[in-house]
């Protein structure tokens, strides 16, 4: 029981890691032309439309191309 707890424990910070490195590498995400975003005093509100976007389409491209060659 104590190794499988160390293997989760590895995978979760291997995770983490991998997460930190993807937000930095990818900063502009969320910035992009289409993107909503509107501050006033101390109210805030972001809608990233054109984000969400990019992100399903490759999203569905991976998935498409996984399913196809296998």
């Amino acid at each position: 029981m104590a190794k499988i707890l160390i293997l989760i424990g590895l995978a979760i910070t291997g995770l983490g890691c991998i997460l930190f490195y993807f937000l930095n590498a990818f900063h502009w995400l969320g910035k992009l032309p289409g993107d909503y975003s509107k501050q006033s005093g101390n109210f805030s509100f972001h809608f990233p439309l054109a984000s969400s976007l990019l992100v399903s389409l490759v999203l569905t491209l991976i998935i498409w191309l996984i399913r196809r060659f296998l």
